[in-house]
């Protein structure tokens, strides 16, 4: 394992537990065979995540991934009446390109059935927010109907991204590969999906700073897809960004503060 922060050292010892529980209880196998059962049924086909990003920037608009998100370790609760469905309703309505749904219960109070609940709820592609470290986890994505998977390099080595990378893909679904410094992008560009997000929150203090995104930013090729996270608080934070040719967002908690969630994303960013 490659030398991460404790807070996600931790992390993903508990998800590791986590995992080889899930096993237990739900084989992979049992997982595929419930796969190969839904591959016909058209609600769960993959929606293109990629391609609903490219469609909203190509229109001149910013593509924005939306969060469906209760919970936070550093912030605790941050929505108290918590509906997955509804947010996700909102959040179509309010101009997101994709949603994306956290799945970690143990430090996010996520569950797979808020993935459910959001997907079925809207026509949005879905990714799963979550600390992937097995295929066991890109298949469970898959079948409860997540079209993009995400992968964090500071809890991966390389090998163990590329694997996930190729699993994902041979499931239909897209990969979003996220990264918190240089040393990080210049793996994650080994990959092969386009999908770059560059998460602005220091893993170890968990402060955020735009600086990060713009630093980094002309080490990114053009042909990648550069997405921008966490820290993106206002119109001007979107304006200072998009003025430097970010079109990708992920934006989460300045949202769900919000009593209605798809109005405070239409007013950060379509207003």
């Amino acid at each position: 394992m490659i030398q991460t922060p404790d807070i996600l050292r931790a992390i993903l010892e508990t998800k590791s537990r986590e995992v080889a529980q899930t096993k237990i209880e739900l084989p992979e196998s049992e997982v595929r065979s419930r796969l190969r059962a839904l591959s016909g049924e058209p609600t769960h086909q993959p929606r293109g995540f990629e391609l609903a990003m490219r469609a909203k920037m190509s229109s001149g608009q910013p593509a924005v991934i939306a969060e469906v998100k209760k919970a936070s370790p550093s912030k605790g609760v941050i929505c108290e009446y918590y509906n997955p469905g509804v947010v996700a309703q909102q959040y179509e309505q309010g101009g997101a390109a994709c949603l994306s749904v956290l799945t970690d219960r143990d430090y996010f109070q996520g569950h797979e059935d808020h993935l459910i609940e959001a997907r079925g709820a809207c026509s949005l592609p879905v990714l799963r927010k979550d600390f992937v470290i097995d295929a066991y986890q890109v298949a469970q994505a898959r079948l409860w109907g997540a079209d993009c998977v995400l992968l964090i390099m500071a809890a991966l080595s390389l090998q163990q991204a590329l694997e996930l990378e190729s699993c994902a893909h041979e499931l239909g679904m897209d990969v979003l590969v996220e990264v918190h410094e240089e040393g990080e992008l210049h793996q994650a560009l080994r990959l092969k999906t386009p999908l770059v997000g560059i998460n602005n929150r220091n893993l170890r203090t968990f402060e955020t700073s735009l600086e990060t995104t713009l630093s980094l930013l002309p080490q990114v090729p053009a042909d990648r897809l550069l997405v921008t996270e966490s820290g993106i608080l206002s119109p001007s934070d979107v304006m200072r960004l998009r003025d430097h040719g970010v079109e990708g967002f992920l934006v989460g908690e300045a949202f769900m503060r919000e009593t209605h969630p798809g109005k405070a994303l239409h007013r950060m960013f379509f207003e």
